[in-house]
C-alpha cells in the first residue's frame, strides 16, 4: 500500500510537470530543472566541442564574421550549429501539434522523452573524431537545445526559455528599471512584478549551477557525462508516455 501511494506521487509529480493541466508552479518547477539541463548540456559542448551550443546569437555574429574574411570551415559549422537549433525547434513543435491531435496528454512528454534520447547518443559522440563527426555531435547537441527552447516555450505559453540567459537578463533590467522608476514616481503606480523577478534569477542561478556541475562533469568525465542529463529527461517524460500508453483502450 504505502510503495503504491508512492508510485501515485511519482505520477502526480510527472503530470504537474509535463501533462496537459498546466500551473506557474508545475512550469515554475519545470523550468527550473530545464535550465539546469541546458546550462550543464551548455558548458559540455564548450569542454567536449569548443562550441557553446544554446548561444545563436553567438553563432550568428560568428557566420557574419566569417563570411567577411572568407573563412568557409567556419562559415559550414555555423550554418550547420543554426539549421540544427531551427530543425530542432521545429521538430519539438510538431510533435507537440502531432501529440495534441492524437494523444493530448502525452504532448509534452513525447518531445522531452525525445531530447533524452538525443543526449543520450551525444554521450557516445567522443567515439566521433573526425571533423565531420565532430561537426555531426555539434549539430545534434544543438538540434537537443532548439528541441528544449521550443519545447518550455511551448509548455509555458512562452513565459519561459531555458537554453539562454539574454532574455532573462533583459527582463530583470526591465523588472529592475520599473522599480525604480515607481520609487521615483510612486503616483504613477509603476511597479515591478516581484514573483517575475524571483522567477528570472532562479532561472538565472539555475542555468549557472547547471553551467559548474555540467562544466566539472564533461572536463572530468567526458562526453558521458551526458547520460545523466538524459535520464533526468527520460525519467520525467517515459513514466508519464507509459502510463498513458496503458490506459489508453
Amino acid at each position: 500500500m504505502q510503495e503504491r501511494r508512492r508510485t501515485v506521487r511519482r505520477l502526480a509529480l510527472f503530470n504537474t510537470l509535463l501533462g496537459i493541466r498546466r500551473s506557474r508552479n508545475g512550469d515554475f518547477a519545470l523550468g527550473v530543472v530545464l535550465a539546469t539541463i541546458a546550462g550543464a548540456a551548455n558548458a559540455g559542448g564548450f569542454f567536449a566541442l569548443g562550441q557553446y551550443t544554446s548561444h545563436m546569437t553567438g553563432y550568428v555574429s560568428t557566420l557574419a564574421d566569417n563570411i567577411a574574411v572568407l573563412n568557409g570551415k567556419v562559415v559550414l559549422v555555423s550554418l550547420c550549429a543554426i539549421a540544427a537549433f531551427i530543425l530542432g525547434s521545429a521538430t519539438s513543435t510538431a510533435m507537440i501539434h502531432w501529440a495534441r491531435l492524437r494523444r493530448r496528454r502525452q504532448k509534452f512528454a513525447l518531445p522531452m522523452a525525445l531530447q533524452g534520447c538525443l543526449l543520450f547518443g551525444f554521450s557516445w559522440a567522443g567515439y566521433l573524431t573526425s571533423t565531420a563527426g565532430l561537426t555531426f555531435a555539434l549539430a545534434l547537441l544543438c538540434f537537443a537545445m532548439g528541441m528544449q527552447n521550443a519545447t518550455i516555450t511551448k509548455i509555458s505559453d512562452a513565459r519561459i526559455r531555458t537554453t539562454h540567459v539574454t532574455g532573462l537578463v533583459t527582463d530583470i533590467g526591465i523588472e529592475l528599471g520599473r522599480a525604480g522608476f515607481g520609487i521615483l514616481s510612486p503616483q504613477t503606480g509603476v511597479a515591478a512584478d516581484r514573483g517575475k523577478v524571483k522567477t528570472l534569477l532562479a532561472l538565472v542561478l539555475s542555468f549557472l549551477i547547471g553551467g559548474v556541475v555540467g562544466a566539472i562533469g564533461y572536463n572530468n568525465v567526458g562526453f558521458f557525462f551526458s547520460m545523466p542529463l538524459a535520464l533526468v529527461l527520460l525519467g520525467l517524460s517515459v513514466p508519464l508516455l507509459v502510463r498513458h500508453r496503458r490506459s489508453a483502450p
